[in-house]
């Protein structure tokens, strides 16, 4: 699937699929109670999981529902976020924490109306370092003054360091998982990973499933999140939606 037909939630907003990414909308705001979640990073254990497009519908979803909403891509290894929007990738979030360019100048405010998307800019030598360092926290910072909700696309957690760093500062991380594709124990040591930094999990995105189980050309699209106060895990799933191919 093309990067630019991945954002189905924009070109085809009532279909299942978007409905879903609306699903998912909803669980995540009233998976904070007391604080509002600002800041949300998308990771996932390994490449090819739908990572970069589970945050791409999410923050289009965000976008649809009124909230000002600025996508980020962190991933300053193999960034993919400008291909989904087909725009340049010349100057973004490496390019303004390096050199401290207008932050307004750097940001894409023209893509949809409410979303406007930061692109990861020139890869640096040292990714880990720079979002890592105080002029990235800083920059957190400035933007949740500005937006109701940052939305950042990271590297996989079980890959590099990067997902981890981010998980350390925003508000809230959800692991994208993709069926079939990843051993549990590969998911348990990423959410131990990301626990090691006190990373708050607002849930895991279960998605892909075998239609052998659910049925011809059907999925679930599954939400875990939170304990309740019984200790026990809460789950909350959508209807069957039609069968997506989510690529990173």
């Amino acid at each position: 699937m093309r990067e630019e037909n991945a954002i189905i939630t924009y070109n085809d907003p009532k279909s299942p699929v978007s409905e879903a990414y609306r699903v998912l909308r909803t669980n995540i705001q009233f998976s904070s109670i007391d604080k509002p979640i600002k800041s949300i990073v998308i990771t996932s254990t390994g490449p090819m999981e739908g990572k970069t497009t589970t945050v791409v519908n999410l923050a289009v979803v965000f976008a649809q529902a009124g909230s000002r909403v600025l996508l980020i891509d962190a991933d300053l290894r193999k960034p993919k976020i400008h291909k989904y929007f087909k725009i340049s990738n010349n100057r973004g979030l490496t390019n303004y924490l390096k050199s401290h360019t207008e932050l307004m100048d750097t940001i894409r405010h023209d893509i949809i109306k409410n979303l406007h998307v930061l692109t990861s800019g020139i890869i640096p030598p040292n990714p880990s370092e720079l979002l890592n360092s105080n002029a990235m926290k800083n920059f957190l910072n400035e933007v949740k003054e500005e937006y109701d909700l940052v939305l950042f696309d990271s590297p996989p957690v079980g890959s590099v360091t990067d997902a981890s760093i981010i998980s350390a500062y925003v508000d809230g991380t959800v692991l994208v998982v993709r069926s079939g594709k990843v051993e549990v124990d590969a998911v348990q040591k990423a959410k131990e990973a990301l626990e090691n930094v006190n990373a708050n999990i607002l849930g895991v995105v279960l998605n892909n499933l075998d239609k052998k189980i659910l049925g011809n050309n059907y999925y679930y699209y599954q939400y875990y999140y939170g304990d309740d106060s019984s200790g026990k895990k809460r789950r909350r799933r959508s209807k069957a939606v039609k069968r997506a191919t989510f690529d990173d």
